[in-house]
C-alpha cells in the first residue's frame, strides 16, 4: 500500500509535506532577522526573479551558517546559507537561486520527497494500513525528510535541466548570465560539498563552461 502512495504522491501532498518540513528546518537553523543586511540584500536579489514561478510562490530567507549552501523544496521554500552570500555577488547568487527555482519548477525536488516521505512514513503505525498522514509524521521525522532533501543528489540530467533553467530565467529577467559561470567557478575552486550545487556529475568546472558556451553561443 505504501509503495502505491508513493507512486501516487500528488503536487498537493508534497508541497503540503514540504510545507511541515520547512517549518521544521526553519526551526533548527538561525534565521537572519528581518532587518539584517542579509535578509534585505536577499530581498532585493530574489525580487529580480519574481516571487512565484511554475504556479508555485516562492518564499526566501536566509540561514546564518558559513556553509556555501542553497536548498529548496516542492513548496518554494529557498533556503540561502550566509556562508554562499558572502562569497558570492549579487548575480552569481541570481544563478544559484535560478538553478534552485529550477529544481522545484521541473519537478526534481517532488521525486525526492517522494522517496523522504516513503521512508518516514514506513516507521509510522498507518503505513501498515498504507494511509499515513503528514501529520502523523513526528517532528524528528520531518527533520530527517528536511536534511535528506538538502543533502540529495540530483541526476546530472536534473543538475543539467537546473542549470538551463538558471540560465533561460536568467536571460528573460535581462539578469548578466555569465553570473551563473562565475558562482560554479567559485564552488569548483572550493572543491566537494553535501549540496547539490557540488554535484560530482556534472562537476562544477564543467557546469560552468557549458553556461559559458551557451553565451558564446549566442553572441
Amino acid at each position: 500500500m505504501l509503495g502505491v502512495k508513493a507512486l501516487t504522491f500528488s503536487d498537493a501532498e508534497a508541497r503540503e509535506l514540504a510545507n511541515a518540513a520547512c517549518a521544521e528546518m526553519d526551526a533548527q537553523a538561525k534565521l537572519a532577522p528581518s532587518n539584517s543586511a542579509y535578509t534585505q540584500r536577499l530581498a532585493k536579489i530574489s525580487q529580480r526573479l519574481g516571487q512565484e514561478a511554475g504556479g508555485v510562490a516562492l518564499n526566501y530567507k536566509v540561514y546564518q551558517n558559513p556553509e556555501p549552501n542553497a536548498w529548496a523544496m516542492a513548496n518554494g521554500c529557498i533556503r540561502v546559507y550566509s556562508g554562499l552570500m558572502d562569497l558570492m555577488t549579487d548575480n552569481e547568487i541570481k544563478g544559484v537561486l535560478g538553478h534552485e527555482i529550477g529544481h522545484v519548477v521541473l519537478g526534481h525536488t517532488k521525486k525526492h520527497m517522494q522517496v523522504a516521505y516513503a521512508t518516514a512514513a514506513a516507521r509510522t503505525a498507518a503505513a501498515s494500513a498504507g494511509n499515513a498522514t503528514v501529520a502523523q509524521l513526528s517532528r524528528s521525522q520531518l527533520g530527517d525528510i528536511g536534511h535528506k532533501l538538502i543533502d540529495a543528489q540530483f541526476s546530472q540530467a536534473q543538475e543539467t535541466a537546473a542549470d538551463n533553467y538558471s540560465f533561460e530565467l536568467l536571460t528573460q529577467r535581462n539578469i548578466d548570465r555569465r553570473g551563473l559561470v562565475s558562482a560554479f567557478e567559485k564552488l569548483a575552486e572550493l572543491g566537494g560539498g553535501q549540496s547539490s550545487l557540488f554535484s560530482s556529475h556534472p562537476g562544477a568546472s564543467a557546469r560552468a563552461a557549458a553556461m559559458q558556451q551557451r553565451i558564446d553561443q549566442q553572441k
